[in-house]
């Protein structure tokens, strides 16, 4: 069994500020750093780190050999990956002094995906693979029916969530993945048991996990409902938390481990990555996260 994500590479621009820049502000940053990063490729980079076999499939642009290097670093598969002649994708990404964050992202080369490229990756994947999708890239409805014709157990992460959406059809959808703002622009509901309401009697072959910052995660199928709390930890960038999780908790549901396992897995995971600068270089390795995990009662 392995994972395809099919995702977005992006170069990360960090300026370190006392506060997010406002309207008419010029603001000086404390420090700026350049890493590699994007929803894609850190998830598959989390994935990758948790033990799980991961192919990266994506394209990359001009001036993004980096990204290739630094899945590669990861022990991420790159042979899906293309190149493009657009500008590689990038965000400027603003970190304040208690660690949160705020992103400005460009696509470039991540919105070069083509159909073709789409149907001949999936040729080399079987029924039973998992598919991991984000919203940082084009044709993402066109991946998600791939995906369910393939027989694939198709994950989503709904980031950034816009328009694109409404056209995805949720019911080839096995897994999704919001956090708490996007709770809110899925169902228009907040809590968690009222957003898994919501989708289940619509959607009712979906699971959820929704994340909720330092108000821990919260999972459901339908057979079972799951909280964990976060673990307390002092924040210094909180970038890759999110994508940390996802790919430590799609690592755990590959393994078949209980529901229960995956979230604290995936928690101590993310705990661990907000205690470190960047995005990718912040995700701990497999053998981290077990170690602190044993050390917790």
């Amino acid at each position: 069994m392995k994972a395809l994500n099919f995702g977005s590479l992006n170069l990360d621009y960090v300026y370190q500020v006392e506060h997010f820049v406002q309207p008419g502000e010029t603001l000086s940053a404390l420090r700026q750093t350049v890493n590699p990063g994007g929803k894609g490729l850190n998830q598959s980079i989390a994935l990758a780190r948790a033990g799980a076999v991961v192919y990266h499939a994506g394209c990359v642009g001009q001036g993004g050999a980096l990204l290739r290097q630094t899945l590669e670093d990861s022990g991420v598969n790159t042979a899906y990956l293309r190149e493009t002649d657009a500008l590689q994708g990038n965000a400027v990404i603003q970190v304040d002094r208690s660690g949160q964050n705020c992103i400005l992202l460009y696509g470039g080369s991540n919105r070069s995906l083509t159909t073709e490229q789409i149907q001949e990756t999936m040729a080399q994947f079987s029924p039973g693979d998992w598919l991991v999708l984000q919203n940082e890239t084009n044709l993402l409805p066109e991946l998600v029916d791939a995906g369910f014709a393939r027989g694939m157990q198709v994950v989503l992460n709904p980031s950034p969530y816009n328009e694109t959406i409404a056209k995805v059809d949720l019911s080839k959808v096995n897994w999704l993945l919001v956090n708490e703002v996007e709770t809110r622009q899925c169902s228009g509901a907040e809590e968690p048991e009222r957003v898994w309401a919501y989708l289940h009697e619509r959607y009712p072959a979906l699971s959820l996990l929704v994340t909720l910052g330092s108000g821990g995660s919260a999972a459901f199928t339908g057979a079972e409902h799951v909280r964990q709390s976060a673990f307390s930890v002092k924040a210094v960038d909180t970038t890759a938390a999110g994508d940390t999780f996802t790919g430590y908790f799609i690592a755990g549901l590959m393994e078949g481990r209980p529901l229960a396992d995956c979230l604290r897995r995936a928690s101590m995971a993310a705990a661990i990555s907000v205690t470190r600068p960047g995005a990718a270089p912040s995700i701990p390795a497999r053998d981290e996260v077990e170690c602190r995990l044993q050390a917790e009662p």
